[in-house]
């Protein structure tokens, strides 16, 4: 299994990641599925569901592992006070991996989602972030590897 984030990717790029990577079904971890700015429009839900279905990728949402708006603003408010923005952070904050794992990791089906993992090729799990750690996703991910020993690579921009 692989992790992406949108931020860093136009819309070509992206997809080639995914191909390199030989993804072949994407997991969408995020509550609200837009992204703010034109340079990211290609990475709203129907728009990118329309570009995954054209390269072959199959697209599931997993509102059940996203983070609620109230966790999301605990994080933000960490953020502000760090002084820095959504797109520069570099890692989660403390109380934010505790409520989000307690309140959504731990109740979460994970078995489920590695059943139905494809047979060949990957899966890839997307939220916004560029770099995983700073992102829910890597929770999940690490959940992955340590109780259901799920191989994880983190794809960035190159």
């Amino acid at each position: 299994m692989v992790t992406i984030g949108v931020y860093g990717f136009d819309g070509e790029s992206f997809l080639q990641r995914l191909r390199h990577a030989d993804v072949r079904l994407l997991l969408d971890v995020r509550q609200r599925r837009g992204v703010r700015g034109p340079e990211y429009a290609w990475a709203n839900s129907r728009r990118l569901q329309a570009a995954l279905a054209h390269a072959g990728i199959a697209y599931e949402h997993h509102l059940e592992l996203a983070p609620t708006t109230e966790l999301r603003r605990l994080q933000y408010a960490e953020d502000d006070r760090q002084g820095v923005g959504k797109r520069s952070r570099r890692e989660l904050a403390d109380e934010y991996t505790r409520r989000y794992t307690a309140e959504i990791l731990d109740r979460a089906d994970l078995a489920a989602i590695v059943s139905a993992l494809p047979g060949s090729g990957t899966a890839a799990l997307l939220c916004v972030e560029r770099d995983a750690e700073a992102c829910h996703r890597s929770l999940i991910a690490r959940r992955l590897a340590e109780q259901h020993h799920v191989t994880i690579e983190h794809l960035r921009p190159l």
